[in-house]
C-alpha cells in the first residue's frame, strides 16, 4: 500500500488541471506565445549543438509535452537550453552524431533514478555565486560558439570554445564576413529595438523572418540550414551496449546534473513569481528525466526546463499544463506545415539569435549583488566562471560535485534552524495575526530553501517579524533568500519587519537587497518591543479595514514583483 501512495505521487492526477475550467483560454494563447518565442531557439540551439536544427526542434515538440504531463510543475516550458548545448558540442565532436540519442536516454534514465530517489532537494546545495558563475560562463561560451556561423567560416578545430573562436577568425577574409556579419547585425538590432517597441513583440522571431526575407531577395552567399523533415521520424531504440554505455557515462551524468539543476532551478523561480501552487522537486525530476528519454528516441537532445521560455508563459497568462502542451503542439504544426519556409533561415541568423541571448543572459544587477555581497563569494563566483570557460565543461562540474563537501555542507546546515516565537507578554486582541520568526546559527547556500519554505508557508497572518539577532553565519544566498521571502510575503499582501540586524551583516543584506524590499525604511528595528507595537497597529488597521469591506471581501494582494523575462 505505501508503494502504491509513493507510485500515485509521482502520477499526473485532475489536481494537475483543477485551473482548467477557469484558465483554458489564456493557457490557450499563452501556448501559442510561447511557441512563437521557442521556434528560434529550438532551430537556434539544435544547430549550434552540433546536432542540427531538426533535433532541437524535435526536442522542443516531443520534450515539451512529456515533461508538461509528467513533470512537478503546472507552468514549466521544458525543451534545448543553453546549457546543453555547451555540454553536448564536446560530446559530439568526440563521439559522432550517433552519440546523441544515446547519450539522452542514459541522461534521462539517471534523472528519472534521482527523482525516485527524491533527491529533488541535494540542488539546493549549491551556493548562489556558483549559479551565477556557471550562467555568466555558459552565456560566454555560446556567444563565442556562434563566431564562426557570424563570420561565415568553419569553426576551428579545438574543442575549446575561445580557442575555437580566434582559430575560426584566422581563417576569415574580408569577403566572406560580409553578408553574414550584415545579418547578425540585422537581428540583433531588431531583437534589441522590438521589447522597447512593445514588450510582447517577439523579437527573435520578427528578426528570423526578417533576415530570411532580406538574404532571400538579395541572394546573400551565406550558409541556410538546410532541409528538414516535414514530420516527426519514427522512434527508435539507441544501441545501448556495454562499451556504449562505459564512454558515454561520464558525460551522460554531466548531463544529467546540468538537466536537473537548470529544471529545478526554473521550476523554483517559476513557483516564486506565479500563483499556480508550489513545484514538486522529485516529480519534476521524474518528468524532466522521461522527457530527455523520448527525446532520445526520436534522435532530440536533452532537455530542460527553461526559464526565460516558463517566465514568458506565465506573463502571457499560462496558469495550467495546458499552456506547455500548446506550445510544443504549435512547433509540432511547423513541423509538419513549415519545413520548407524554415528550411532557407540563415545560419547567421540564428548565430545572431543566440548572440543577444548569450547577452541577456548575464544579468548585471545579479553580478553587482553577488560581486559587492562578500570577498569570498566573489572569488568563488569569478572561478566558478572562468572554470567554465577555460577547461572543459564536463571536467569542470565533475570537479565542482564532491562527495565530501556534500557532508561538510550537510553538518553546518543542521546547526542553523528557523524558530516561530510566541510574542512577549500580555497576550493582546489580534496577536493571532502576527508571526514572530527567530532565525539562529546560519542561514547560508544549503540551508536557505528550509528557511524559505518555512517562512513561506504562513497563513492566516498580517504581519510577519523577523528576528535576525542571533543570526551567526549570512552569506549572499541566505540574504537573497531572505529578500525572497520579503517580496513573497508583500506579494500576498503581508506585511514584514525586521528586527536585530548585525553591524557585520547590515553591508551585506544592504547590497544583496533585503532593505530595498522591505515595504517601508521603518520596518527595520533594533528592538523587539518597538516591532511587536508596530505589528499590533497594522492588524488593527487590517481588521479594521476588512470589517468596512464586508465579510465576503479578503483584502486584496498587492501587485506582484517585476521579473526580468527576456529570452534566453
Amino acid at each position: 500500500m505505501k508503494i502504491l501512495v509513493a507510485a500515485r505521487a509521482f502520477l499526473p492526477g485532475r489536481q494537475d488541471y483543477v485551473l482548467l475550467p477557469r484558465t483554458w483560454k489564456g493557457d490557450l494563447v499563452a501556448g501559442v506565445t510561447v511557441g512563437i518565442v521557442a521556434l528560434p531557439l529550438a532551430l537556434a540551439f539544435g544547430v549550434s549543438s552540433g546536432a542540427g536544427a531538426a533535433s532541437g526542434l524535435i526536442t522542443a515538440v516531443i520534450a515539451g509535452v512529456i515533461a508538461a504531463v509528467f513533470g512537478g510543475s503546472n507552468i514549466q516550458v521544458s525543451g534545448p537550453t543553453g546549457a546543453m548545448v555547451v555540454v553536448l558540442g564536446p560530446v559530439i565532436a568526440a563521439h559522432g552524431l550517433g552519440a546523441l540519442a544515446a547519450v539522452s536516454v542514459l541522461a534521462g534514465v539517471i534523472v528519472v533514478a534521482a527523482g525516485l530517489l527524491k533527491l529533488g532537494r541535494v540542488v539546493t546545495f549549491l551556493p548562489w555565486p556558483v549559479i551565477e558563475g556557471f550562467t555568466v560562463g555558459i552565456a560566454v561560451i555560446i556567444f563565442l560558439q556562434q563566431v564562426p556561423a557570424a563570420f561565415g567560416v568553419k569553426p576551428g578545430p579545438s574543442s575549446n570554445a575561445v580557442v575555437s573562436a580566434v582559430q575560426a577568425l584566422g581563417t576569415a577574409s574580408l569577403t566572406s564576413i560580409l553578408a553574414p556579419f550584415a545579418v547578425v547585425g540585422l537581428v540583433a538590432v531588431i531583437m534589441i529595438a522590438a521589447p522597447r517597441i512593445h514588450p510582447r513583440l517577439p523579437g527573435s522571431l520578427i528578426a528570423i523572418i526578417i533576415a530570411s526575407v532580406a538574404a532571400q531577395l538579395l541572394d546573400l552567399p551565406v550558409a541556410r540550414i538546410g532541409a528538414l523533415p516535414d514530420s516527426l521520424p519514427a522512434p527508435l531504440m539507441p544501441a545501448l551496449d556495454l562499451p556504449t554505455i562505459t564512454a558515454l557515462a561520464g558525460s551522460a551524468g554531466t548531463i544529467a546534473a546540468l538537466a536537473a539543476i537548470e529544471s529545478l532551478l526554473s521550476a523554483r523561480v517559476a513557483a516564486s513569481i506565479s500563483d499556480t501552487g508550489p513545484y514538486d522537486a522529485d516529480r519534476e525530476l521524474l518528468g524532466q528525466g522521461l522527457a530527455s528519454v523520448a527525446s532520445g528516441f526520436f534522435g532530440g537532445m536533452p532537455a530542460t526546463g527553461a526559464i526565460a521560455r516558463t517566465a514568458v508563459n506565465i506573463r502571457s497568462g499560462g496558469r495550467t499544463r495546458l499552456a506547455a502542451i500548446t506550445h510544443a503542439l504549435v512547433l509540432l504544426a511547423v513541423v509538419y506545415l513549415a519545413t520548407g519556409p524554415v528550411s532557407r533561415i540563415p545560419l547567421a541568423a540564428l548565430a545572431g539569435v543566440l548572440m543577444v541571448t548569450a547577452t541577456r543572459m548575464v544579468s548585471i544587477r545579479t553580478l553587482r549583488s553577488v560581486i559587492g555581497s562578500t570577498r569570498a563569494d566573489t572569488v568563488v563566483f569569478f572561478v566558478t566562471a572562468l572554470i567554465t570557460v577555460s577547461f572543459d565543461l564536463i571536467e569542470a562540474v565533475e570537479i565542482g560535485i564532491a562527495v565530501a563537501a556534500f557532508f561538510a555542507l550537510r553538518a553546518l546546515v543542521r546547526s542553523s534552524g528557523v524558530h516561530r516565537e510566541e510574542i512577549p507578554g500580555p497576550v493582546h486582541e489580534g496577536d493571532e495575526h502576527i508571526a514572530v520568526f527567530r532565525l539562529d546559527g546560519a542561514l547560508f547556500f544549503a540551508a536557505a530553501e528550509r528557511v524559505l519554505e518555512r517562512v513561506s508557508a504562513i497563513r492566516n497572518v498580517d504581519v510577519v517579524i523577523i528576528r535576525m539577532s542571533q543570526l551567526q553565519i549570512l552569506d549572499a544566498t541566505g540574504a537573497r533568500t531572505i529578500t525572497d521571502i520579503i517580496q513573497a510575503l508583500e506579494r500576498r499582501g503581508i506585511t514584514v519587519l525586521i528586527k536585530g540586524i548585525q553591524d557585520r551583516h547590515l553591508r551585506l543584506v544592504t547590497q544583496v537587497g533585503v532593505l530595498d524590499s522591505l515595504r517601508h525604511h521603518k520596518h527595520l528595528f533594533t528592538e523587539l518591543d518597538p516591532a511587536v507595537e508596530h505589528a499590533r497597529s497594522h492588524v488593527a488597521r487590517a481588521a479594521t479595514a476588512r470589517a468596512g469591506r464586508g465579510p465576503e471581501l479578503n483584502r486584496a494582494p498587492r501587485p506582484a514583483i517585476g521579473y526580468d523575462t527576456t529570452e534566453e
